[in-house]
């Protein structure tokens, strides 16, 4: 199987790359980092040398650098790449706002023009809001409270929104 891994350079985009080439679940992985505040290249140091991992430095905003990395031929998207920060979501909103909602739509539409068959979308528990104690049902309304929980649930729905309006397989 062939992944293409957004933000694969970042504390869990790594992991899961790492995860990923080192048990086998694909033979090929493709990371698309911009390497900002979040993607480091050490985390990906473990696999450096692995034969199946070809590193990408693009912003999921760029729809040509998008095209040409993608690519045809892989089996499943993740998309990890965010900006998440609660605290600098709240000094200034827009970068969160570009990156994860305008970079997720310039994604889904690279996916679906380059027929990628599966989509998955990493989202955040911040989408539901505040709780004292426990865990939110998925199907418990969106009830974000940061410019960063907003954005990614606007990122959500435009997934959702994908999967309804295109047939995209998308999972969140």
């Amino acid at each position: 199987m062939k992944f293409i891994v957004t933000g694969g350079a970042g504390f869990i985009g790594s992991h899961f790359v790492r995860t990923a080439l080192n048990e086998g679940w694909a033979s090929e992985v493709v990371v698309l980092d911009a390497l900002t505040y979040a993607g480091n290249l050490a985390n990906l140091d473990p696999v450096q040398k692995h034969p199946g991992l070809t590193f990408c430095k693009v912003d999921i905003t760029d729809v040509e650098a998008l095209r040409r990395a993608v690519g045809e031929g892989a089996d499943v998207l993740f998309h990890f790449a965010a900006e998440s920060h609660v605290d600098r979501s709240i000094e200034a909103g827009g970068a969160f706002v570009h990156t994860n909602v305008l970079g997720t739509q310039t994604l889904l539409d690279v996916a679906r023009a380059a027929g990628l068959p599966r989509f998955v979308h990493v989202s955040t528990d911040e989408v539901y809001g505040s709780i004292d104690e426990g865990s939110w049902p998925e199907t418990h309304p969106l009830q974000p409270n940061s410019p960063y929980s907003a954005s990614k649930a606007g990122s959500d729905l435009l997934a959702l929104a994908y999967a309804r309006t295109h047939g995209l397989d998308v999972r969140v």
